[in-house]
């Protein structure tokens, strides 16, 4: 996996791989182009459960004490974690994760100071920054050469002999937990039977934990984790096993996060899944309802179904419409002054709230909804509120292996051109993946048999141009 810089997905082209060189010049990079040498530069670090995690994590927190900043290394916590003690404690923060990737992938998130998105102007500092440290293909150091470097093994050694400061971590992550806790007012989760899949990710410890905390009873699943088990069958990606225990043990409603903790996927009380969508219907009006939803308006992306904009409508909520990717979504949240947004994926926002999507703050959400709902005068369990949430309209998804180049002109029109000749009922979306070498296709048909076979048509199309192109 090539290195993932910014927090929005946009990978760092320079380099094949991230290993440990490309994440200690990372680390010094980010400190100079985001702090130019400010003695007062304070970063949290985190990282996921992968196997490269510890190494990468320790060249990273070394790069950004070379440059002269003070790091708190939080060790295995979710990435809204690091942006919750990055708003919490006015620093930077840094995420070695490759999210819900496979446990061989790997790369780095940045957060501003106070835990926002980079902007445009800072991703390309540090990458510029980056570029000026002149890692390339053509000259990059082999690790014999790194191991005798002056500039990193002092470094290295200093960041690990220099001593943690637990009780400042401690006290974030009893923060981030009274944040979840006021989230929903105070109120418990007594009498809700959760499934929790963990991913065997950042969330494997912290989020049974919580939630048994605020009083429900927890069937942990997936929540041991190797260094290469992390969203191995399991996780927001692969809900299926999540559905299968929640109707074995008889539970109201299965939250999976990804690997870093920033989605979650969920399954109701028939083993049904409330995908992003779902769980953005149901907080939306919850949320209008008690007034608490700025401009009664939700932002989405162009991912989103149909059926969820139609709900909408009905219930009198505005819908804004953004590009695909969290950073997107944030950018319209922050610029119209707006409280909800998310993706299809499962990673939503309450922005009025945090600063990124928080898989584990929407699982105590929608608990937190379905225990209200089930204790209210129509007694409706999670199934029966998913199903009420929205009519889904038939979407067929499809990723085709392209590695990481772009698709030819020709290519783009011949797509385009199928696209424009589907009809008015149709909606075809088809774009280059940010995090894995694939391009996905989306298409929403009045039926099923429509949409998949107008996916199989783009997806020929797409093999055939990537082909020639000689890109797999």
């Amino acid at each position: 996996m090539e290195p993932t810089f910014g927090t929005d997905g946009v990978r760092g082209r320079a380099f094949d791989e991230i290993d440990e060189v490309v994440a200690h010049a990372l680390g010094r990079a980010a400190n100079r182009a985001l702090f130019a040498g400010n003695d007062a530069a304070r970063w949290a670090v985190g990282r996921d459960t992968r196997e490269s995690g510890p190494a990468l994590a320790r060249a990273l927190v070394a790069g950004l004490r070379a440059t002269g900043a003070e790091v708190i290394d939080f060790g295995i916590v979710p990435t809204p974690v690091v942006a919750f003690a990055a708003q919490h404690l006015d620093m930077a923060g840094a995420v070695v994760s490759a999210s819900h990737n496979p446990w061989h992938d790997n790369g780095v998130k940045l957060f501003a100071a106070g835990g926002t998105k980079l902007s445009d102007a800072e991703q390309s500092a540090v990458a510029r920054c980056l570029a000026d440290l002149r890692l390339t293909h053509g000259d990059r150091p082999s690790a014999a050469e790194v191991a005798r470097r002056p500039d990193v093994v002092p470094a290295v050694r200093a960041a690990e002999a220099q001593a943690e400061r637990p009780s400042e971590m401690d006290q974030v992550l009893d923060a981030y937990e009274r944040s979840l806790c006021a989230a929903i007012d105070s109120r418990t989760l007594d009498g809700l039977h959760l499934v929790v899949d963990g991913a065997n990710g950042a969330t494997a410890s912290l989020a049974p934990g919580v939630l048994r905390r605020l009083g429900a009873q927890v069937t942990a699943l997936f929540c041991e984790p190797d260094g290469r088990n992390i969203n191995d069958g399991c996780g927001s990606v692969h809900p299926g096993a999540l559905g299968a225990t929640v109707l074995d043990v008889g539970a109201d409603l299965g939250m999976a996060f990804d690997g870093d903790g920033d989605r979650m996927i969920a399954v109701d009380s028939e083993g049904q899944v409330i995908d992003g969508d779902r769980q953005m219907a149901l907080f939306a009006v919850d949320l209008a309802e008690q007034g608490l939803l700025a401009s009664d308006t939700l932002v989405v992306t162009v991912m989103s179904n149909v059926g969820l904009r139609r709900a909408m409508a009905e219930a009198g909520i505005e819908v804004l419409t953004a590009a695909v990717g969290d950073r997107a979504v944030l950018e319209a949240l922050d610029g119209g002054g707006l409280s909800l947004g998310g993706e299809q994926s499962g990673h939503v926002v309450f922005r009025h709230e945090a600063t990124t999507g928080d898989g584990l703050r929407s699982a105590v959400h929608l608990a937190d909804f379905v225990a209200r709902r089930a204790a209210g005068e129509s007694s409706l369990t999670s199934a029966e509120l998913s199903l009420q949430a929205m009519q889904v309209a038939p979407q067929v998804l499809r990723n085709v292996p392209a590695g990481y180049g772009s698709l030819g002109d020709e290519t783009l029109r011949a797509v385009d051109d199928i696209a424009a000749g589907a009809g008015p009922d149709v909606r075809a979306l088809v774009r280059a993946s940010g995090t894995e070498p694939v391009i996905r296709i989306m298409v929403e048909a009045p039926t099923e048999r429509e949409a998949t076979d107008l996916v199989d048509r783009l997806a020929d199309v797409i093999v055939e141009g990537v082909g020639a192109a000689g890109t797999v």
